[in-house]
């Protein structure tokens, strides 16, 4: 298999296409409209793709990636996601003035900043790329907020540990494909969709949802992108079976103005 992550070796995407795919190719893109565009063009058989952070929130344009690419998400895993502040050997906290980081992990470290005013926070494309480059440039007083595998990867001394502002911190990612597919067990499926303007529409879609025992796990407004200060819904539905979720999609239909299906796959309990 040949795997999209964002970022390179040692970044959190790559972790999680270890941990669910072993060790295949990689094609490590700089953003994620990259990986999107490799998937939707069937240059690598899947992506991982960062969905959302239970500290920073979700990343919603990313769910806009996977419509308009007209991707399918197969399934999903949450990493714990421990933050490091690294730099070249024989440095400490006071010899750094520059941190660099994805700016999702600079969001998650928000309390460090504040407690060392003096350091500059600089958003880069990835956490691991932030450490390979100072270590290959040999930049003293920059550090860079990554994985303990990138510190170990690159060579450089973890001075702080575990920096993230709440311990207990998961990013959720999906597996895309560039078709759906059959999910054996699939019980949880990622909705997009736009309510009518008429009152108490969407309330009449949650309550039909609950009334058949179809469980809302998550509910996201997005704006659409060609009619300004109007939004669609990301939601994630579970259920007990495909039977069940095929009634709940004809009971939904008739309330919804349009509806398209981002994925239908396993839940992974956090």
């Amino acid at each position: 298999m040949r795997i999209a992550i964002q970022g390179i070796k040692g970044s959190y995407h790559h972790q999680v296409a270890t941990i669910l795919f072993g060790n295949q190719k990689l094609s490590e893109c700089s953003t994620f409209d990259e990986l999107a565009v490799l998937v939707s063009t069937g240059q690598v058989d899947c992506g991982i793709m960062a969905i959302g952070n239970s500290i920073a929130g979700s990343i919603l344009p990313n769910y806009a990636l996977i419509q308009s690419e007209a991707l399918a998400i197969t399934a999903e895993h949450y990493l714990n996601i421990n933050h490091q502040l690294m730099c070249l050997k024989g440095q400490d906290i006071h010899s750094i003035h520059e941190v660099q980081s994805h700016p999702m992990a600079l969001l998650q470290c928000r309390d460090f900043f504040r407690k060392h005013p003096r350091i500059r926070a600089v958003e880069t494309d990835d956490t691991a790329a932030a450490a390979q480059r100072i270590a290959q440039n040999g930049q003293k007083g920059v550090a860079a907020i990554a994985s303990a595998q990138a510190a170990q990867m690159y060579g450089l001394d973890i001075i702080e540990k575990r920096i993230q502002q709440v311990r207990n911190n998961a990013t959720r990612f999906v597996v895309l494909e560039r078709q759906p597919r059959t999910v054996q067990g699939a019980n949880k499926a990622t909705i997009n969709f736009t309510a009518s303007h008429q009152p108490g529409s969407l309330g009449r879609i949650l309550n039909t949802l609950g009334d058949l025992g179809v469980n809302l796990s998550k509910i996201q407004s997005i704006p659409i992108v060609d009619k300004p200060f109007l939004y669609s819904f990301v939601a994630d539905l579970e259920f007990e079976d495909l039977a069940q979720f095929e009634v709940a999609q004809l009971e939904i239909g008739i309330l919804v103005e349009s509806m398209n299906i981002l994925g239908i796959y396993k839940a992974e309990q956090l």
